[in-house]
């Protein structure tokens, strides 16, 4: 039963058995009425304006708290819209994802973000890299010493990508596909090489 319409019953059944509220006010007698619990509060304990007030207070509570909760999920909202764009942002500087561990991942992740170059370029430098090195970071020729996953000779050249050049395949990759660009245009160009030389 809604709380005014419940206070008008209970000052109805005051009034029907004679009770005598003073002039002027709704305050509601006590006694044997019907009463409903509001926050485990009894409305006949209320007067009117008491019982009005506890249901506007209450409503505006109810109200503060989803409030409360629509700012946590607008700042959490935020707070992710942030860390994406820093993630992009990342992607963008290096050129592929960094949690990417595949070093063929990250070939293809560079070509398309830093080249343009889509699948087909990308598999005609897969083909060079596998008869290379098959992948491996710290493949290395025996016989003339050319290193790392482009089999670079010397491998120091690929310092010029990075310190790191001896065991990060993205740094190994950069280098490489900076190096296809420069001699032959395009990974398909020096694949056609390679394939007409036996080196690129």
């Amino acid at each position: 039963m809604p709380l005014r319409l419940a206070l008008a019953v209970v000052a109805s059944l005051v009034t029907m058995a004679g009770g005598n509220a003073p002039a002027g006010t709704d305050s509601v007698a006590s006694g044997p009425v019907e009463t409903i619990d509001v926050g485990h509060v009894r409305t006949a304990d209320l007067s009117y304006d008491d019982a009005l007030h506890f249901d506007m207070q209450s409503a505006v509570s109810a109200r503060v708290n989803a409030l409360d909760e629509t700012s946590a999920a607008i700042a959490q909202n935020d707070a992710d819209l942030k860390a994406a764009a820093a993630a992009a942002a990342k992607v963008k500087a290096l050129g592929y994802d960094p949690s990417t561990s595949s070093p063929r991942e990250i070939a293809r992740q560079m070509m398309a973000n830093q080249y343009g170059w889509g699948d087909a370029q990308f598999q005609c430098f897969d083909n060079i890299i596998m008869h290379e090195s098959k992948w491996s970071v710290t493949a290395t020729n025996p016989s003339s010493g050319a290193y790392g996953i482009p089999q670079a000779l010397p491998g120091s050249k690929m310092a010029t990508a990075g310190a790191d050049w001896r065991t990060n395949p993205a740094t190994q990759i950069k280098w490489a596909l900076g190096y296809v660009q420069g001699r032959y245009g395009t990974p398909c160009g020096a694949w056609a090489f390679k394939s007409a030389h036996g080196w690129y």
